[in-house]
C-alpha cells in the first residue's frame, strides 16, 4: 500500500524530496499537496513536477491552512523543509494530527524547541525521522565500519576540520541563515551534520561543550576593516554587485529567478543579500571542543570562506590512527552549477597501525550526491529499506543529540563557559 505525503516549505531543499517521490518512488509513495507561505513558489514547484518529472500538479495550501491541509489530505507523512526556526511548529502540529514526520536537518534551533518536539513524540507515539544524508555517504559509512571493527582500538580523540569555500560558504551569508534566530548559526544549521557523524562514528553522545569564534570575514565591518567597500545590500539591480565575486545574480539563473526573485512580491524574501552588508549575526569562524560520555574528545573547526570545500579528520586510538581527507565539489543551494550536491572530487582514508605499515582503504562511490549516499537515504525513507548493519536511519533522538552539541556551543559562545549537554533538555 502506497504511503501518502505532503510537503511544507517549497524552497531550495524541497525538490530533493518531492523530486524523488515524483520520479523514483511512485510505487511506494504518493505526493498529494504542497504548503508554503508563498503561492508563487508553490506554483513553480508544481511547474517542476509537471515539466521535469512528468508528475501531475498537486494541491497547494498556504501555511495558514496547514491544519486544513492535513485534515483534508490525511497524509501518512509530512515532509518539513521550511526555515529552521519553524521546524518545531510544523513537526509538533503534524504529530498531534496523527502524522509521522520526515524533517530536513537541523531538527530545530534551540533547546526549548527541541524539548517540545521530544515531548510531542512521547505524547503522540508518532515518529520523527531526521534526514542525515552524510551518514549514507560511502566514505562515512566505511569510517563507522573501521571504528566499529576495532581497527584502531578504542578512539580517544578526534580532530575534525570542515572547510566551506567561497561559493558554498558565502551562500549562508546571503540567505535567511545569516540571522541566527532563523538558523541557529552554522554550529546548528551546518555543523549538525558533522556532530551527528561523530556521534554515529563513535557510538556515543556529547557530555560537555566549549566553543569560541565569531564573524571574522563576512559582514560590513570586516570588509571595511580590510579596506573593501561595498555599496549595496542586495545584488539585484546593483551596479556595484556586477563586479563582486561574492554576489549572486538571480536574474541570470532561470531556476533561482523563478523560485525567489519572481516570488519576492508575496513575502519580501531577498535571496541575494550582500555577504558584506548589514544584518549578519552568525559566525563564520568557529572552534569547538567536545567531551563525550565514552571519554573521547573532539576538537572541531569550521571556516566559511576558504579556497576549497571538504573536510580533514584524524582519529587517534589505542591501536593506531585513521586519517581522512575528502574534497567536495562546491555548489550553491538550489541552482548551483554542480549537478550533485556534495559530489566527491577527491577522497583518501589511511589507516596507520601503531606497529605496522600505513595502508589505504578503498571506498566504492555510487551515483548521486554525497558519493552515492543520497539515493540510499531516499530509498531508506521512501522505498522498502532493507537491513542496515550500520543503523544509519536517524530518529528524533539522533536529531536532538546532534543539534545539542551546536546549541551548547552557541551558549558557550555567549557565556565563555563550557556547557553540560544533559542540563539543556531531558531525553
Amino acid at each position: 500500500m502506497r504511503k501518502k505525503y505532503v510537503l511544507i516549505g517549497t524552497g531550495g531543499r524541497a525538490e530533493f524530496f518531492y523530486g524523488a517521490l515524483a520520479k523514483d518512488f511512485k510505487e511506494t509513495g504518493e505526493l498529494v499537496a504542497f504548503c508554503d507561505v508563498n503561492q508563487t513558489r508553490m506554483n513553480y514547484a508544481n511547474k517542476l513536477l509537471v515539466e521535469k518529472y512528468d508528475h501531475p500538479e498537486v494541491r497547494t495550501y498556504l501555511n495558514t491552512e496547514y491544519e486544513k491541509m492535513i485534515k483534508e489530505e490525511q497524509p501518512d507523512f509530512v515532509i518539513v523543509t521550511t526555515v529552521d526556526r519553524t521546524h518545531h511548529t510544523y513537526i509538533i502540529q503534524a504529530l498531534e494530527l496523527g502524522c509521522n514526520v520526515i524533517t530536513e536537518k537541523p531538527m530545530t534551533v534551540d533547546a526549548e524547541k527541541c524539548q517540545e518536539i521530544i515531548d510531542a513524540v512521547n505524547r503522540t507515539g508518532k515518529e520523527v525521522r531526521v534526514t542525515f544524508n552524510y551518514r549514507y555517504a560511502p566514505h562515512n559509512t566505511k569510517i563507522r565500519e573501521l571504528i566499529r571493527d576495532g581497527v584502531i582500538g578504542d578512539v580517544y580523540s578526534v580532530n575534525f576540520e570542515w572547510a566551506l569555500d567561497t561559493q558554498h560558504g558565502a551562500d549562508y551569508f546571503r540567505r535567511w541563515h545569516r540571522d541566527k534566530r532563523n538558523s541557529g548559526g552554522l554550529l546548528v544549521h551546518k555543523s549538525t551534520h558533522h556532530f551527528d557523524l561523530v556521534n554515529f562514528w563513535l557510538g556515543t553522545e556529547p557530555e560537555t561543550v566549549y566553543a569560541n569564534g565569531g564573524l571574522r570575514f563576512y559582514g560590513k565591518e570586516n570588509a571595511e576593516a580590510r579596506g573593501v567597500k561595498h555599496f549595496y545590500q542586495r545584488a539585484h539591480g546593483s551596479e556595484y554587485a556586477k563586479d563582486d565575486p561574492f554576489a549572486i545574480q538571480l536574474e541570470d539563473n532561470e531556476h533561482l529567478k523563478a523560485m525567489y526573485l519572481d516570488a519576492e512580491g508575496e513575502d519580501g524574501y531577498q535571496r541575494d543579500q550582500s555577504v558584506f552588508g548589514d544584518g549578519i549575526n552568525i559566525e563564520d569562524t568557529l572552534g569547538v571542543m567536545v567531551c563525550y560520555k565514552n571519554k573521547a574528545i573532539l576538537t572541531y573547526s569550521l571556516n566559511a570562506y576558504l579556497p576549497w570545500e571538504g573536510f580533514i579528520i584524524s582519529f587517534n586510538g589505542s591501536k593506531g590512527r585513521i586519517e581522512v581527507k575528502v574534497r567536495e565539489q562546491s555548489y550553491i543551494n538550489s541552482g548551483g552549477e554542480k549537478s550533485d550536491e556534495g559530489a566527491i572530487e577527491e577522497k583518501a582514508i589511511t589507516v596507520l597501525p601503531m606497529f605496522g605499515q600505513p595502508y589505504e582503504i578503498e571506498v566504492v562511490e555510487g551515483e548521486g550526491g554525497h558519493g552515492g549516499g543520497d539515493p540510499v537515504l531516499l530509498q531508506d525513507i521512501f522505498g522498502e529499506p532493507g537491513e542496515d548493519e550500520f543503523q544509519r536511519a536517524a530518529s528524533h533522538i539522533d536529531g536532538a543529540k546532534s543539534i545539542l552539541t551546536g546549541i551548547a556551543g552557541n551558549i558557550s559562545l555567549q557565556t565563555g563557559h563550557a556547557v553540560k549537554v544533559d542540563e539543556l533538555i531531558k531525553l
